[in-house]
């Protein structure tokens, strides 16, 4: 690893005079042409001896203008704000350029929701050099004493408030990353409006500075309407005793949806979704979506979990605006048309529910074909005509079907008897 020459270097450098490094073998062979900084609020004085040498070193530093304020005036690197919109085109351009000795300045770990992760999906690993400084949520769970694998992350940097929803269950703790000094007011009032008004908050602000602040109070009692910009919210839920409680398994309680009655009732759900099995990263297409529960419980299986809601029917797409949001996966995209024609230029889904259409001319068919390979199809119907049509589909493809009937204990007169609920087909198949 390179060093400072041993003669007080560090009081020299802040005072503007040259500094000499040795430097190894392994380090002069490096590949990289790009280095990421994370710096802390604490700036060019918190920074170690290879972000510092990076620094030194660059011919061209691009940051955000907070950080490059931070940066001694002696540094001879040229000094480039992101631009707005913010994108990392300017950065990429650099990769041919000779001799190119690029750095980029980042809040604390860049690969923890910053700029590195972003960087590197365009760029292979050898190209990129990244020398992380501690995240904010690793000196927030330090300040609070909480084991940071067991406190759940939601960024609202960019992204909506509704994105909190699916984190909050009693007992559990969320480091929220606020996207500005207004954050922490708006989640202590979504908070309360949902239910978890009890739940302690904590707003750091300007970790690992000289002007760090804690301010601890309830959702509920929340009375600052504007902290610090720079800030991180820690929460420690405790739901009120009337809220729903919605659990991560599938079939919520068909309450928990705002619907017209177009929806998979909740064991049917859960059944269906069972035969779906979401797996992380992976995409689904809910066909004739209605007002989105099985591509909202999809979605909830896991963070990383995708899906594409397809319906017609204007009233019923606000039902899945609202629900999206409400049940806390607002990156859930509606495509508002009909099947088949509203399938054509999707991405191409590991998974495919039809929960309305089957016997719409080509909608399995051309369902069938976007599927990708090893790919899950399943339909559910409810008409003669539906199951008629699943049958002839299983005839040609092969794959299961299931009959299902159930029935709900209902007063009759004095006594109790067996309602049954329209029989289910569901056609479960698999894409060799």
């Amino acid at each position: 690893m390179p060093f400072f020459e041993q003669h007080n270097d560090a009081a020299a450098f802040e005072k503007g005079a040259p500094r000499r490094f040795l430097q190894s073998d392994e380090e002069r062979c490096m590949p990289a042409w790009l280095t990421v900084v994370g710096m802390g609020d604490d700036g060019f004085a918190g920074l170690g001896k290879a972000a510092r040498r990076a620094l030194i070193d660059a011919s061209v530093i691009y940051g955000g203008e907070r950080h490059l304020a931070m940066l001694p005036v002696c540094l001879s690197a040229r000094r480039e704000p992101w631009p707005r919109p913010f994108n990392i085109e300017a950065v990429l351009a650099q990769r041919n350029a000779h001799d190119a000795r690029v750095c980029v300045l980042a809040s604390g770990d860049p690969m923890f929701y910053g700029v590195g992760a972003t960087l590197a999906r365009h760029l292979p690993a050898d190209e990129l050099r990244v020398l992380p400084a501690p995240s904010s949520v690793s000196l927030a769970a330090a300040r609070l004493g909480w084991a940071l694998q067991d406190v759940a992350t939601v960024s609202l940097v960019g992204r909506p408030l509704a994105a909190l929803h699916l984190h909050l269950h009693d007992g559990a703790r969320v480091f929220v990353l606020s996207a500005d000094g207004a954050t922490p007011a708006a989640v202590a009032a979504r908070l309360a409006e949902r239910g978890f008004g009890a739940t302690r908050m904590v707003v750091l602000e300007h970790l690992g500075s000289a002007s760090e602040r804690l301010i601890d109070a309830r959702a509920a009692s929340w009375q600052m309407n504007e902290t610090a910009a720079l800030n991180v919210i820690a929460l420690e839920c405790r739901r009120d005793a009337l809220a729903p409680q919605l659990a991560l398994t599938p079939g919520l309680p068909d309450d928990a949806y705002r619907h017209d009655g177009q929806l998979t009732k909740r064991d049917v759900r859960a059944l269906t979704l069972g035969r779906l099995a979401p797996a992380p990263g992976e995409l689904l297409w809910d066909v004739g979506a209605g007002c989105g529960s099985i591509c909202i419980e999809w979605m909830r299986a896991h963070p990383t979990c995708r899906a594409i809601a397809i319906e017609a029917n204007s009233e019923r797409q606000r039902f899945i605006e609202h629900n999206r949001d409400a049940l806390g996966v607002p990156a859930l995209q509606l495509i508002a048309g009909s099947a088949p024609d509203a399938l054509h230029g999707l991405p191409e889904p590991d998974a495919i529910f039809i929960g309305g259409g089957v016997t719409a001319d080509g909608v399995l068919d051309i369902c069938w074909r976007a599927l990708k390979s090893g790919g899950r199809l399943i339909a559910n119907a409810v008409t003669l005509e539906g199951e008629a049509a699943l049958t002839a589909w299983r005839a040609q493809h092969g794959g299961t079907l299931t009959r299902v009937a159930l029935a709900e204990a209902q007063p009759l007169g004095g006594f109790q008897t067996w309602r049954p609920a329209l029989p289910i087909t569901l056609l479960d198949t698999r894409k060799p």
